[in-house]
């Protein structure tokens, strides 16, 4: 039985691996963490908690994420807390001879409006969506300090980056909720209120990739054990996406909501595309396994109980 430390096991992918990992990788013993058992912006707390779980393996979920509107108006949170979160969690996994280190990346990290889709290769060569810089340059610097450390070490510290995630136990508040989790909110919002119009930010044009958070889980937890034989930074989405109005028609089908969108061209969009290769993960079989209508199904269902409760 391996232990492996499972950061930002409250939010929707940690919450996702813990719920899955019974089943898919029973010789994981987990060890979930969240902001109550450690503030990971502190260095000492966090070495302590090394020393004393004296963990195998690491998947480090944990962040400070927002919506656009949050990154757009504190830049320097995202970046100066996640770099410490990343740098004090990766570093101390070192200092105590963890082998096996499973970094989540971020789609965001890629370049804004550059080639799609997006390759691995394609880190760094271009400067980044100006909405989502402190939150991308955080992951960027965390990515590349897990290549260094296996650069310079027998370890197999890994980075995934994963599509745009929705899922089970997503954030659905209006300060941070991202676009499927915005979409959901706003179209039950309107269905039960019997609002005939819903405004959406920018002209609805972009394409997102959404995967669902449990097809995500189940990468990770088949991955660990057997990090060495992925690449140092791999891909992983749904493979194929969609404009944001095309969500909120797909929401809206599903939950019989017949009313008109309205677009406010004066609010940020974002990057046009951001639709990635996940060829690499596709060749190691590493494929999803949930359809956007069976996630959405899934998602609406979880969060019209919680809201009944």
């Amino acid at each position: 039985m391996r232990r492996v430390l499972l950061t930002g096991a409250g939010g929707m992918l940690g919450s996702a691996i813990l719920r899955l990992s019974r089943d898919v990788s029973p010789d994981l013993e987990l060890v979930p963490i969240t902001r109550a058992e450690c503030d990971l912006e502190d260095q000492q707390q966090v070495q302590h908690l090394f020393e004393k779980e004296k963990v195998d393996g690491v998947i480090h979920a944990a962040a400070v994420v927002g919506g656009i509107q949050a990154n757009i108006d504190e830049p320097e949170v995202f970046l100066a807390s996640n770099l410490r979160i990343n740098t004090n969690v990766i570093s101390a996994a070192r200092s105590n001879g963890v082998g096996e280190f499973l970094f989540i990346g971020s789609s965001c990290m890629y370049p804004k409006d550059y080639r799609n889709p997006l390759k691995e290769e394609y880190l760094l060569q271009a400067p980044l969506e100006a909405t989502n810089e402190g939150y991308a340059l955080s992951k960027i610097v965390g990515a590349k300090q897990c290549e260094y450390i296996s650069q310079k070490t027998n370890y197999a510290y890994r980075t995934i980056i994963p599509s745009n995630l929705y899922g089970i136990g997503d954030d659905f508040s209006e300060s941070k909720s991202h676009l499927v989790a915005s979409v959901i909110r706003k179209v039950i919002e309107a269905k039960n209120s019997n609002q005939r119009k819903i405004n959406i930010w920018g002209d609805g044009l972009a394409r997102r990739e959404f995967l669902f958070a449990d097809d995500l889980a189940f990468v990770c937890l088949n991955a660990f054990g057997n990090l060495k034989d992925i690449p140092v930074y791999m891909n992983f989405g749904a493979g194929i996406d969609h404009s944001v109005n095309e969500y909120y028609q797909i929401v809206s089908d599903i939950m019989g909501y017949s009313g008109e969108f309205c677009h406010d061209l004066a609010k940020p969009a974002g990057m046009k595309q951001k639709l990635m290769d996940s060829s690499l993960a596709y060749a190691l079989g590493y494929k999803p396994r949930t359809t956007l209508v069976e996630g959405l199904k899934k998602t609406i269902e979880h969060y019209q109980k919680s809201i009944a409760s």
